[in-house]
């Protein structure tokens, strides 16, 4: 086979859900409202931060950020599935699919590296209260996000450059609702030896070592809330730490699954609607989970309600 005839295809079939034809409406219907209510209440939580000064802090620095990836990052996969419910030819180009994925990719390793980020914040917050302000300064925070944005660009670029030396010459449908990197390597046509080795690695180091980090963090918060001599002070620095700890095993527990489920060569339809979880779902329940029992976060609306009561 020649160069050229490897170099043929340039667009793919997103298969999305278009094989559970009874309840396509169904399915449109709630991934649109899932997706307008991830946009509000994230870009509300980005603003509501902006404005009000008493959440100049670093954990809403980070949490600001936190908003903001999510955002970008159902952005990259939502759009397009929607647009592709109710057309007969489900398509995307071979640049749109490397672009999708590039811009899907970068988000969620940026967003592994801002929940190390907040972890260590909690650990500074917890274990070393009366340094904090200096240990968590405004410039080392912002690089610390910096530093997350990067890191998930940089591993994002490497991934994108080790795909675009692949060649795909048939099949191209991707059983999939956006371009993913477990099925384009299941539909290349050339040694995906090489890709398969660089993601193996990243995952390593910004899935297990994040992780890894984030549990060590952990350990010593909870040993120094152990310290803690009163019931009330225990249970508030538990409480600062609730609401981490819960989108942390939620974004971790739910992409490990679902990639473990992809390699073991598991049910497709099965694994369409378990990625729902990580790129549509957790992104709308983490502002949820940052604002439900948050005291700082409620007041901030209340002080917001009534500055715009006056005007």
């Amino acid at each position: 086979m020649t160069h050229r005839n490897l170099t043929e295809i340039r667009q793919f079939i997103l298969l999305g859900f278009s094989d559970f034809p009874r309840i396509i409406a169904v399915l449109f219907v709630t991934f649109l409202l899932t997706y307008v209510t991830t946009l509000t209440w994230n870009l509300a939580l980005v603003v509501l931060i902006r404005m009000d000064s008493h959440l100049h802090t670093p954990m809403y620095f980070f949490l600001s950020n936190l908003s903001f990836i999510d955002l970008c990052y159902v952005t990259s996969t939502v759009p397009k599935m929607l647009s592709n419910f109710f057309q007969e030819r489900q398509t995307i180009s071979f640049a749109g699919c490397i672009v999708q994925y590039f811009f899907f990719s970068t988000m969620g390793l940026s967003e592994s590296c801002l929940m190390m980020a907040m972890a260590y914040d909690r650990y500074a917050a917890i274990c070393n209260p009366l340094l904090y302000s200096a240990i968590m300064s405004p410039s080392r925070c912002a690089g610390m996000v910096l530093g997350s944005y990067t890191a998930g660009l940089t591993a994002s670029l490497s991934q994108i450059c080790s795909l675009l030396q692949l060649h795909f010459c048939g099949p191209n449908v991707i059983s999939h609702f956006f371009c993913d990197m477990p099925q384009l390597l299941k539909i290349s046509c050339t040694d995906t030896f090489f890709v398969q080795v660089l993601t193996a690695i990243l995952t390593m180091f910004y899935g297990i070592a994040n992780v890894l980090l984030i549990v060590i963090s952990y350990g010593y918060i909870v040993k120094s809330i152990l310290k803690i001599t009163s019931a009330k002070g225990r249970s508030k620095a538990f409480n600062t730490c609730a609401s981490h700890l819960t989108a942390v095993s939620l974004f971790y527990t739910s992409g490990i699954f679902v990639y473990l489920s992809s390699s073991s060569g598991g049910s497709s339809s099965f694994d369409r609607f378990a990625s729902v979880l990580y790129t549509v779902v957790i992104p709308m329940l983490n502002p949820l989970i940052y604002s439900l029992k948050n005291k700082e976060i409620k007041d901030a609306l209340k002080r917001l309600q009534k500055k715009i009561g006056y005007c």
